[in-house]
């Protein structure tokens, strides 16, 4: 539960803010530990804005955490302790009151004499990735933790630019996609119902494209409103069923796999992923086992992550890692089955596992730069292929009568 305060500092400033805890009790005596005498201490029983902003836990963008990440583990090297370097991270989030509150508890989970690892797991604030969590775990006991936060920061830094740059390499075809749809619906909608009030008074037979075009026409002008209900009855029910139906979402993710060109950039994208993580996981000392589990969690493809998942039972078993996912199908590339089967050879599979990491973020750069190459001019030829046909459908007759 959250609870909001007022009162004085151990400075004697007035002080105002939330603190988590249990129950009052509890709040009372984090407040007196962190030397707060209250002036007020009530539940934050919110009003519906509040609730809505607190009812669930807060994903940090993985920027941000990246940031502060790197933060953390700049301090610790400085020889600050993790109590001090929080305290001194929590004045630079003044105005994200969600973060300056999960800094806040994580801090006074410390001072109570928790660990770094439980403070983080014991708050309920934000929500931390299972493999971030699980590195600090392993990283405390090992006294390496400004490292493996450093080695965190990297690498949320880059998925971070690798999901900016994808999404900054579509906008451009999304967007002339959905402007030629609307262009096209607005001439079949508005434009060509006005052309054929001049073709009802011709006494001949009109053209096939006409004819098309005309239906095409009275088919939107007529149902337009009821097509826009039908395609955002499709989304819902698309979106609700991927989330709530695991069937569904697999089959989905299952049928991604096999499109053309689009199937190998999500496979590589996703193998690159968790070479990525499993390096960093192995590196931090994590079980391999362990490894292969919280790698394959921050996968989004549901076929790759349920490979792994299996792989991973059969490497407890006493297989490795290649032969378990050589025995998977063929679902996996190849390629990276051996450069495992190399790696488990020659123990180096963490150097592996990070130069396959590099290799298949460059090959998916290259395939995403030659599809969009591909794609603009497609496009292109799409609206003014599909705008010209209306356009010529519509002055068929009329050369037709101009002819005759």
């Amino acid at each position: 539960m959250i609870f909001k305060y007022k009162g004085i500092n151990a400075e004697g400033k007035k002080v105002k803010d939330r603190v988590e805890a249990l129950s009052i009790v509890e709040a009372r005596s984090k407040l007196k530990a962190i030397g707060v005498m209250y002036q007020s201490l009530e539940e934050d029983s919110p009003t519906f804005f509040k609730k809505f902003d607190f009812s669930t836990k807060y994903k940090i963008p993985p920027k941000e955490l990246a940031s502060l990440s790197r933060e953390l583990s700049m301090y610790i090297r400085s020889g600050i302790s993790i109590v001090a370097a929080l305290k001194v991270v929590q004045s630079h989030y003044a105005n994200n009151k969600k973060m300056k509150l999960f800094l806040s508890t994580v801090s006074t989970h410390l001072d109570e004499g928790q660990n770094f690892y439980t403070a983080l797991e014991a708050q309920t604030i934000v929500e931390l990735p299972a493999f971030f969590k699980e590195s600090i775990k392993v990283s405390e006991s090992g006294g390496i933790l400004d490292e493996v936060l450093l080695e965190l920061s990297r690498f949320l830094k880059e998925q971070d630019r690798i999901h900016k740059e994808i999404k900054g390499a579509f906008a451009y075809p999304v967007f002339m996609i959905i402007i030629s749809l609307v262009m096209i619906a607005f001439m079949l909608t508005f434009v060509v119902p006005q052309i054929t009030g001049i073709f009802e008074s011709m006494d001949q037979e009109l053209p096939t494209p006409t004819i098309v075009v005309i239906a095409m026409g009275d088919f939107f002008s007529h149902s337009f409103k009821l097509i826009l209900a039908i395609i955002f009855a499709i989304m819902v029910v698309f979106m609700t069923l991927k989330k709530k139906v695991y069937a569904f979402a697999y089959g989905v993710d299952k049928l991604m796999l096999t499109l053309p060109l689009f199937g190998s950039i999500a496979l590589k994208s996703e193998l690159a992923r968790f070479s990525y993580i499993a390096s960093l996981l192995t590196r931090s000392g994590v079980p391999f086992v362990q490894t292969i589990n919280l790698s394959a969690n921050i996968l989004n493809n549901r076929v790759i992550k349920e490979l792994f998942v299996s792989a991973s039972k059969k490497v407890v078993e006493g297989k490795l890692l290649s032969k378990a996912l050589q025995e998977s199908g063929t679902t996996i590339d190849i390629g990276f089955i051996q450069s495992i089967a190399l790696g488990e050879e020659t123990s180096q599979l963490e150097n592996v596992l990070t130069n396959v990491s590099e290799l298949y973020f460059e090959e998916n750069r290259d395939k995403i730069s030659l599809l969009l190459t591909l794609l603009e001019p497609a496009l292109m030829l799409f609206v003014g292929g599909s705008i010209g046909f209306i356009v010529a459908a519509m002055l068929l007759p009329i050369f037709s009568m101009s002819i005759s």
